[in-house]
């Protein structure tokens, strides 16, 4: 079941869904990969077992991907056209420039959106599940960098958080509430 909450500010441009990421009819999803670009568990590995074997073909051409950093494949099977893959930073307290390196998985994610054209993108929560990322810190981020990109950048109609579990689902509730009273 997806439940759905539409933010209403910046003209209806950001989305928070509850379900699952493979299964969004969008131009790009963005998987949460790792370095090798060549799945792995959680949403990675959701997105290549959905996507099939092309995909993984497909990525072991790219050569991975550095934390931060994104990178662009087909959809294959997936209903999603497009895959940016980007790696997310694994969390040691907070003290090796995990907030950059996570911000900068929003932000390059984005600017690839844009340079291949696609007007919807669709967000897990990056780092939040086995590189333990605090989920609160995390949301706070990809908000943050989500909304500032977009304040700037009109190429973009629709950013969607698609949240698998409900605790990063009513973090991001939470946020998006608020920040729709300021």
């Amino acid at each position: 079941m997806i439940n759905q909450f539409l933010y209403a500010m910046l003209e209806n441009r950001i989305e928070l869904i509850h379900g699952d990421i493979t299964k969004l009819s969008v131009d790009a999803i963005v998987n949460a990969a790792n370095q090798s670009l060549l799945g792995g568990s959680g949403v990675d590995g959701a997105i290549h077992r959905a996507a099939g074997p092309r995909l993984l073909e497909e990525c072991r051409s790219i050569g991975g991907c550095p934390t931060g950093e994104a990178r662009f494949t087909r959809g294959y099977n997936l209903p999603a056209k497009f895959v940016i893959h980007t790696v997310g930073p694994v969390y040691y307290g907070g003290k090796h420039g995990e907030a950059e390196k996570l911000a900068s998985c929003y932000r390059n994610s984005l600017e690839m959106a844009v340079i291949n054209d696609c007007k919807t993108i669709a967000f897990p929560n990056i780092s939040t599940g086995i590189y333990g990322y605090p989920k609160e810190e995390a949301s706070k981020i990809a908000f943050s960098e989500v909304k500032r990109f977009l304040g700037e950048n009109k190429t973009i109609d629709k950013v969607i958080f698609c949240c698998f579990d409900a605790e990063n689902y009513s973090l991001y509730m939470h946020m998006l509430v608020s920040s729709g009273k300021n």
